[in-house]
C-alpha cells in the first residue's frame, strides 16, 4: 500500500474520428507525465474516439482502429511509466459501453462503465451506448480508486455505490459541454458530491470545439473537506501534475494553482473563438470569408475570427447597395484596418437591376415590398458564396439569435454560411461583448484563462458600430425597431419563451404588452422552418435551437390564443 501518488490531469483538446491523433496526445502526455514523476495520468471522457462521437461508435471499423490503438497503448505501459486511466468507446459482447480502461504494466489491468447515460439536451447517449453496471473502485497500487464518468456524478446515486463500496478517492473523467455560467454549477455539483461521501474528487473536463458544442475545461479538484486545491484554466490545453498524501484514513491533494474564472461575457467571447477556431481547423479550411456591413454583428463576428484564426485567414466582403449609407462603409473600413483583415468592396446593384429585370414580366406591376429586400440579401449570399467556392474558405454568417428567433432574417441570403459563432448570443449580449472587446484584450481575462487570441491588443471595432441603431439597410431610413420591439424587450421575451418555456400570461406579468409576447411567440414558431436550414453555431445558452431545442415545424399549438 502507498502513502503518496503522483496524478497528471491532461485537459486537452482531442479530435472527434482522429483515433490515431488523439493516441498521439496520449503518448505525449504521457511522456510529460513520466518526466514529472506521475504514477498514474487521467484523459477526459471518450478521449481516444474524441467526444461526442454520436454514431461513429456504430461503426464496427470505427471499434478496429480504437481496438488496435488501446493494444498499442497497454502494451507500452510495460516501460515502468505512468499508468493511463484511458476513456473511450468499448465494444463488447454484452454491447458498446461508455469506458474508461486502466492501462498499466503493459496490459489493461481494469475497465469501468458509465452507469447514468444522459439522455437531454444535446446528449443522446442511449442511442448509442449501452449503461454498465454500478461500477464498484479499482485497485491501483493499494489505492481503490472510484472512476465515475461525467453524468455519473451528476446524481448521487454512483458516488455512493463507489464509497459504500470502499473508494478513497474519485478521479472523474468528463465531456461537459460550455453554456454561460456553468463553471459555477459544475462545482457546486462536486461540492455536493464530496460533502455526501467525504471524498475528495478530481474533476477533469476536456476542452475543444465539436460542431457546435465548446468544451470550457476548467477542471477542479476537491479535497474531502470541501477545499478547492486546484482550478484549472478555462479554454486551455494543460496538463496539472496533482500531488497526493494519505493522511490519517484518508487521501488530500497538496494546493496548486488556481486560475481566476472568467465573467458570463468574457466566457462567452473564448467560448466563440474556440468554438470557431476549432471548426476551421478540424475540418481543414484555409480561413473564412464573410460580409461586413459595418454594422454590430458583422464587426463582432469579424473580430471573433480574427481572435481565433488571425488576420491573414480572415477575408472581409464589404457589399454596398443604393440603400447603403456613408457611415456604413467608413465603419466597416474602420473595423478592418483595426483587425488587419482584408476587405473588398462588390456592389450589389448591378444584380439588383438584373434581378429587376429578370422578373419584371411575372412580377407586372406589383408594388415593391419585402421581396426586393430579400433579392438584395440573397445577391450577397451569392457573392460571399462565389468567393467561398473559389478561395476554399468556409463562409461565416453573421446573425444573431434574437434575429433568427423571430425570422429576422433571409433564406439563400444573410443566412448563407457554414458556421454561425453569434447563432447562440441573443442581441443585448452582441452589445455587451462588442464593449467587452474593445476594451482590448486585458479586459477578457489576462491571466493565462481563457482562449489565446490572435487580434489585435485594443480596439477591434469602431465605436459607431456598436452605438448606432441597428438596420438591415434594405430601404431608404430603415431600421431595426421599424419591425422588432426594442431588443432589451424582445431578449427579455425571447429567454422566457425558450429558455424558461412560459406562458403568455406568464411573461405579460414581467410587465410585457400581451399582444407584442402573442406576436413574437407566433414569429418563433413560423420560422422554425428557417432554423432547420441555418449553419451550426456554437452554443452558449441552456436551450440552443438545434438538439437543444427541437420543436416541430408544422405546430398548431400557437393558435390556442
Amino acid at each position: 500500500m502507498t502513502d503518496t501518488l503522483t496524478i497528471a490531469l491532461a485537459q486537452l483538446n482531442p479530435t472527434v474520428g482522429d483515433v490515431a491523433g488523439n493516441a498521439a496526445r496520449v503518448r505525449e502526455a504521457r511522456r510529460e507525465a513520466a518526466e514529472a514523476g506521475c504514477d498514474l495520468i487521467l484523459f477526459s471522457e471518450l478521449f481516444l474516439s474524441g467526444y461526442q462521437p454520436e454514431d461513429l461508435v456504430l461503426k464496427p471499423f470505427f471499434h478496429d482502429k480504437l481496438e488496435e490503438a488501446i493494444a498499442a497503448l497497454a502494451d507500452e505501459t510495460s516501460d515502468g511509466g505512468p499508468a493511463v486511466l484511458l476513456p473511450t468507446p468499448r465494444r463488447t459482447e454484452e454491447g458498446i459501453f461508455n469506458a474508461v480502461l486502466l492501462l498499466d504494466e503493459g496490459r489493461i489491468a481494469a475497465e469501468r462503465y458509465k452507469h447514468d447515460l444522459p439522455n437531454y439536451g444535446v446528449f443522446d447517449e442511449k442511442r448509442v451506448f449501452t449503461p454498465g453496471p454500478m461500477p464498484g473502485p479499482i485497485n491501483f497500487r493499494g489505492v481503490r480508486i472510484g472512476v465515475p464518468i461525467c453524468e455519473d456524478v451528476w446524481t448521487p446515486d454512483v458516488v455512493e455505490c463507489l464509497e459504500e463500496s470502499g473508494a478513497e478517492l474519485f478521479l472523474v473523467p468528463n465531456g461537459s459541454p460550455y453554456e454561460a455560467e456553468k463553471e459555477d454549477f459544475r462545482l457546486q455539483l462536486v461540492l455536493n458530491r464530496v460533502a455526501e461521501s467525504g471524498l475528495p474528487m478530481v474533476y477533469l473536463n476536456q476542452i475543444g470545439g465539436q460542431d457546435e458544442l465548446v468544451y470550457d475545461g476548467a477542471s477542479v479538484v476537491v479535497n474531502g473537506d470541501c477545499g478547492l486545491a486546484l482550478r484549472l484554466p478555462a479554454f486551455r490545453e494543460t496538463i496539472a501534475v496533482t500531488r497526493w498524501r494519505r493522511d490519517g484514513e484518508g487521501w488530500v491533494c497538496e494546493a496548486g494553482s488556481q486560475a481566476k474564472p472568467l465573467d458570463r461575457h468574457q466566457s462567452m467571447y473564448h467560448a466563440m473563438v474556440l468554438g470557431l477556431r476549432d471548426y476551421v481547423g478540424k475540418n481543414g479550411f484555409p480561413g473564412v470569408v464573410l460580409g461586413l456591413s459595418g454594422g454590430i454583428d458583422s464587426a463582432v463576428s469579424a473580430a471573433v475570427a480574427v481572435d481565433a484564426l488571425g488576420p491573414d485567414k480572415v477575408h472581409c466582403v464589404m457589399m454596398p447597395s443604393p440603400y447603403t449609407s456613408r457611415e456604413s462603409l467608413e465603419d466597416a473600413a474602420a473595423a478592418a484596418d483595426l483587425l488587419g483583415a482584408r476587405l473588398d468592396e462588390v456592389s450589389i446593384e448591378p444584380a439588383m437591376q438584373a434581378f429587376e429585370g429578370m422578373l419584371a414580366p411575372i412580377f407586372a406591376d406589383a408594388p415593391p415590398d419585402v421581396t426586393e429586400e430579400n433579392i438584395q440579401s440573397r445577391a450577397r449570399g451569392l457573392v460571399l458564396m462565389a468567393i467561398s467556392n473559389k478561395q476554399g474558405k468556409m463562409l461565416l454568417t453573421t446573425g444573431n439569435k434574437s434575429e433568427m428567433s423571430v425570422g429576422y432574417a433571409t433564406l439563400y441570403g444573410d443566412m448563407c454560411g457554414g458556421y454561425s459563432v453569434l447563432k447562440d448570443i441573443y442581441k443585448t449580449d452582441v452589445f455587451a461583448i462588442a464593449f467587452l472587446r474593445n476594451r482590448g484584450k486585458q479586459a477578457l481575462g489576462g491571466d493565462g484563462t481563457g482562449a489565446a487570441l490572435l487580434g489585435p491588443e485594443g480596439a477591434a471595432m469602431p465605436e459607431r458600430s456598436i452605438t448606432k441603431p441597428p438596420s438591415a439597410e434594405l430601404k431608404p431610413d430603415q431600421k431595426d425597431e421599424d419591425t422588432l420591439p426594442p431588443y432589451e424587450m424582445l431578449d427579455d421575451i425571447l429567454f422566457c419563451l425558450i429558455e424558461r418555456e412560459m406562458s403568455v400570461p406568464e411573461i405579460t406579468a414581467r410587465g410585457h404588452d400581451a399582444e407584442t409576447v402573442q406576436k413574437v411567440w407566433r414569429q418563433l414558431d413560423l420560422s422554425e422552418y428557417k432554423r432547420r436550414q441555418a449553419p451550426p453555431g456554437v452554443k452558449v445558452t441552456p436551450r440552443a435551437f438545434g438538439r437543444d431545442r427541437r420543436y416541430p415545424i408544422t405546430n398548431a399549438f400557437r393558435r390556442i390564443l
